[in-house]
């Protein structure tokens, strides 16, 4: 590869290389289906309707909402199918004949259906055998591509499956001529190489000309993402994501952070409005009540906040010494925070914030107040561009 002088990252592109960079990944939007299943939450037939029209505007390839739980839920899959959004609109049904009933009638020409096919759901949920099972998926398959339906099967608790059963499955379901195969971490218990494994065994099993795979992962030891993006090294070309990560337990994929790791670290070639990022999951909170983590990667409002005294000499100088991105690429803000670890530096630059002489005694002076007073953070700025050119111009000159 080139190598660019004036590109940071260009040495971490080296590490990350792979095969699968510049490879187009897919996101299918879950917020309506698999978000309404975190704990509290529920969203008017409004809410649902403006979500669609707000992750179709950033540029979800799928959306994803179940119209079996509610009349309610079927009634906004049906406005929203009738919306003609771009993204393709997955109604999502169990492995009955009669779900797929409910999705026909809302108008979908998608149709998202899953089967625990592990034993202890075979066993524990749906009280049936593997052959039962086979059976059962395959007579719903044939059923809605008798409705002429494109559909994609989930194959549930996939990764604590017999791999003998997975694929007899898999190949089943592939020859029916089923356009996409999802394979779900649903307790997230797959370290990232475990799902490496067990997606590539998927892809060597079937026909990919006729199936693609999907992958969606649960976060509950942290590794949701991880474990996704793996998955995608292994030959799947989509993920599941939702707003903020909700969804059952501790949820799965965010948004935000599919989204910039697709962008900035794999460069596929998605279509993504990543300034709405900040706006989506602000509109989510509003809905929910709950409030997005300040530490929240990529939205959350210390993402781009800078305290260190080494730190705040270096981001203002240049803000790629510490963000790989800039803030305003997912509509954050960069914010610089005074205090006791400010150092004389960060003395000196607010002093010249606040139109005073930044010498070196009086710099050095600050910061010994600031580590002196011990109240922690005294005070923290956003940094728009005026302010960012003022203090690049102004202060630093001064200050060497």
């Amino acid at each position: 590869m080139s190598l660019n002088s004036d590109d940071p990252n260009q040495y971490a592109e080296i590490y990350n290389g792979s095969e699968n960079t510049n490879k187009r990944i897919r996101i299918l939007d879950s917020t309506l289906r698999e978000g309404e299943q975190h704990p509290g939450i529920s969203f008017t037939v409004k809410q649902r309707i403006q979500i669609a029209w707000l992750v179709d505007s950033f540029g979800v390839d799928q959306i994803e909402i179940s119209p079996i739980v509610s009349r309610d839920h079927a009634e906004a899959t049906k406005t929203i199918i009738n919306q003609r959004l771009r993204a393709d609109i997955l109604a999502h049904v169990r492995a009955i004949k009669s779900d797929v009933d409910v999705a026909i009638d809302c108008g979908a020409t998608w149709v998202a259906t899953y089967m625990g096919i592990s034993d202890i759901h075979l066993s524990s949920k749906l009280k049936i055998t593997r052959e039962e099972a086979k059976i059962r998926a395959l007579e719903v398959v044939d059923y809605i591509k008798s409705h002429g339906l494109k559909a994609r099967f989930t194959m549930e608790d996939a990764s604590r499956t017999d791999p003998r059963f997975l694929i007899d499955m898999c190949r089943e379901i592939n020859r029916l001529g089923i356009e996409r195969i999802s394979i779900p971490d649903t307790v997230g218990i797959m370290r990232p190489r475990g799902m490496y494994n067990l997606v590539k065994m998927v892809c060597e099993s079937i026909d990919m000309s006729k199936s693609s795979v999907d992958v969606h992962c649960h976060n509950d030891i942290g590794l949701a993402l991880a474990n996704s993006l793996s998955g995608c090294d292994a030959g799947a070309d989509q993920i599941h994501t939702t707003i903020d990560g909700l969804g059952e337990r501790t949820g799965i994929p965010t948004l935000a952070e599919t989204a910039v790791a697709l962008t900035l670290l794999y460069k596929t070639k998605n279509d993504l409005r990543l300034h709405m990022l900040k706006d989506l999951s602000r509109t989510i909170s509003q809905y929910t009540g709950l409030q997005t983590p300040l530490s929240k990667p990529i939205i959350g409002d210390s993402a781009y906040k800078h305290k260190a005294g080494t730190h705040l000499a270096a981001i203002l100088r240049n803000p790629a010494a510490y963000e790989i991105l800039d803030p305003r690429t997912v509509g954050n803000r960069r914010k610089i925070v005074f205090g006791e670890l400010a150092g004389k530096n960060g003395a000196a630059y607010l002093l010249s914030i606040l139109g005073l002489d930044t010498n070196v005694h009086d710099a050095e002076a600050l910061a010994r107040g600031l580590k002196h007073l011990r109240m922690g953070d005294v005070l923290e700025l956003y940094l728009d561009e005026h302010l960012e050119r003022k203090i690049l111009n102004d202060a630093a000159p001064k200050l060497s």
